[in-house]
């Protein structure tokens, strides 16, 4: 394991020490491991409020900020945060119109955030919960309930983030998010292994030469295994299953994540990106607006993933309104 860290069990604690130094007065701790705007709470706005293991940087807590999200509840390398620590960061952020609950739909999560939830009704608290779960390689159509959240929540705070800034109520910002997510698929592919810093060894196998298509974030089991294909070959295989998933049709306009898991060079996204857009020019599928880059990573995990949000008016206006966090900003 060749790491930049001091002990391996202080990792999250101290790189949440860096990223509070680093951006005094836009952010500040609610809690032990909680991260919240720095002028948080903002009285009679919706609040949002997300979390999950670290490793992923930008998500989870990269987005809290303007136009965005809230609040962060921040869990070890790749497990999820205590209900206490979320529990801190909703009193943290509470406005007093309520707090929309949006993570991954991860077990641990669900079950943390589920009681945290509970507890902040006890408070007064009122608290609604919206699941990413984008990936369209983690369980069929008939069992989406059961599928992985993954890079396409980036498109979710950005919605919500947006709408509640507008001074929409909660059961708007909860209405015109979940309208955003039943519109958005993702898929992925892993071309490398990453190390957890408390493990010192890869999480999984993937010997050169070979990529796992759909492969999780966390390395759960993907569809395929196989040689690396070409990068056209990638991207012809990941938007095929999204567009056979939805399905798209013509006429319609989609947003287009492409994103890196970490050790992909940005020029490598942009090859997927070329055949991307092709592929959806091809279909009469009409491309708004791109994002290209480092937006759900998995620590130094090699490989990429797609992601597409169908459109309407409402969620392009939201997706093109302006948000400022210390690790996104759209003028």
């Amino acid at each position: 394991m060749q790491k930049i860290i001091n002990a391996p069990s202080a990792f999250v604690d101290e790189m949440l020490e860096g990223i509070l130094a680093a951006h005094p007065g836009k952010l500040r701790a609610a809690g032990p491991r909680g991260i919240v705007l720095g002028d948080a709470p903002v009285p009679g706005k919706v609040a949002i409020a997300t979390g999950g293991g670290s490793g992923h940087l930008p998500v989870f807590l990269g987005y809290v900020g303007r136009g965005l999200i809230d609040g962060c509840a921040v869990g070890g390398v790749f497990s999820s945060p205590s209900s206490e620590v979320m529990l801190e960061v909703t009193r943290a952020i509470h406005g007093g119109a309520g707090v929309l609950y949006l993570y991954g739909n991860y077990g641990g999560d669900r079950m943390n955030f589920d009681l945290a939830a509970e507890l902040a009704a006890d408070e007064g608290i009122s608290v609604r919960t919206i699941l990413g779960a984008d990936d369209v390689a983690s369980a069929p159509p008939e069992k989406a309930a059961r599928r992985r959240g993954i890079a396409g929540i980036f498109f979710l705070y950005k919605v919500a983030g947006a709408r509640a800034a507008e001074g929409a109520s909660l059961a708007e910002v909860v209405e015109v998010t979940e309208r955003a997510a039943a519109g958005l698929r993702t898929m992925g592919v892993a071309l490398s292994s990453c190390t957890l810093p408390e493990a010192g060894v890869p999480t999984f196998d993937l010997p050169a030469g070979e990529m796992e298509i759909g492969m999780g974030i966390h390395g759960e089991p993907g569809v395929r295994r196989g040689p690396l294909g070409t990068a056209d070959a990638i991207a012809d295989e990941l938007v095929a299953a999204i567009l056979a998933d939805l399905p798209y049709r013509r006429g319609d306009e989609v947003a287009v994540l492409v994103n890196g898991l970490g050790a992909t060079p940005k020029e490598e996204l942009y090859l997927l990106y070329r055949r991307a857009a092709q592929i959806l020019a091809g279909e009469g599928i009409r491309v708004h607006r791109t994002w290209i880059g480092e937006y759900a990573t998995s620590l130094e995990m090699a490989g990429a993933s797609i992601s597409l949000l169908r459109l309407d008016d409402d969620l392009r206006r939201l997706v093109d309104a302006p948000a400022d966090s210390p690790f996104f900003a759209q003028p």
